[in-house]
């Protein structure tokens, strides 16, 4: 019989799609908040309600997992979706460009 050993090393997209309030002033901080802190968590934006980043492993999906929840503004809907890398690369764009960060991100992981 052959062991087979997980490898968690591979690599994965975390997608975070949301749709906040921003009514109010307080609602526009919170949504503003939000951005903000998933751009200092390495997460880069692909639609104004779609950010996406790389992990390595389901270790980090699970990390980032969680301080997604300690992060969430009080109201509106955020959703979570984890792909691979693979499915990440056969995503089509039906309008517009790749945007530069896109590329230059896409090239980082041959390496």
């Amino acid at each position: 019989m052959r062991l087979q050993i997980k490898d968690d090393s591979r690599y994965m997209r975390l997608l975070v799609f949301f749709d906040l309030p921003v009514k109010t002033k307080k609602e526009r901080f919170f949504a503003a908040r939000f951005r903000r802190d998933l751009q200092t968590a390495g997460f880069m934006m692909l639609q104004y309600s779609v950010y996406c980043r790389v992990c390595k492993g389901q270790a980090s999906v699970d990390l980032y997992s969680l301080l997604l929840s300690k992060i969430i503004p009080p109201r509106g809907s955020v959703r979570v979706l984890t792909i691979t890398d693979a499915q990440y690369a056969r995503m089509g764009i039906l309008l517009g460009k790749q945007k530069l960060q896109e590329k230059t991100h896409s090239q980082l992981l041959l390496f």
